[in-house]
């Protein structure tokens, strides 16, 4: 009886162990600002290391019901947060009022430091009651890096306006990157030839 007790721990520390180690892409999309803003990212970014784009869209953040990229606009990406980005066609799943950061950090974990990390919204901030402006010192709450979560931040630039949250193809050959936080209105223009 003790060896199969055995038998049945052993087995079950080596699926956990196995599910820990894998790397799922699971998500889920939010429609509208009546439902919770639960989108859940988890998509492999090899481009940098560290990143981790698994969280959630924040609480709070603010449906734009007049972007100048609706929903559904085919677009092309013209920056490189990643590897593949730039050049790289998708379509806008999300769009948000909010004031968007550019921030520099020294990672909890101990890492290098991170300089003009591009985006933060304010819903990411530890207290977003506070506006902040360029040169502020902030808390981060997300988790976009290892080592973010908790940070302290210096504001590098911030801009009121749209954030988008886009799903692309990477121009790499990576697989299809869904749900990605953030995009600005001039990192990305309408695909002409797009449907």
């Amino acid at each position: 009886m003790k060896r199969n007790i055995s038998i049945i721990f052993l087995s079950l520390g080596t699926i956990l162990t196995l599910a820990a180690c894998s790397t799922p892409n699971t998500t889920k999309s939010s429609t509208t600002s009546s439902e919770k803003n639960e989108t859940t990212i988890s998509s492999t970014m090899d481009s940098m290391a560290g990143m981790n784009h698994d969280g959630v869209v924040p609480d709070g953040m603010k449906d734009d019901s007049n972007p100048k990229f609706p929903i559904g606009s085919s677009i092309i990406l013209l920056d490189d947060h990643m590897d593949g980005m730039n050049g790289a066609e998708g379509y806008v799943v999300g769009a948000y009022k909010t004031t968007i950061y550019e921030v520099s950090y020294d990672p909890t974990n101990g890492g290098e430091k991170v300089s003009n990390h591009k985006w933060v919204v304010q819903e990411e901030l530890k207290d977003p009651s506070n506006i902040a402006a360029k040169g502020d010192t902030v808390i981060l709450n997300a988790e976009h890096m290892d080592g973010m979560m908790s940070a302290t931040a210096t504001v590098d630039d911030a801009i009121n306006g749209t954030v988008y949250v886009v799903d692309y193809t990477p121009t790499n050959g990576d697989e299809m990157v869904k749900n990605h936080m953030w995009v600005t209105e001039d990192e990305m223009k309408i695909n002409e030839k797009g449907e």
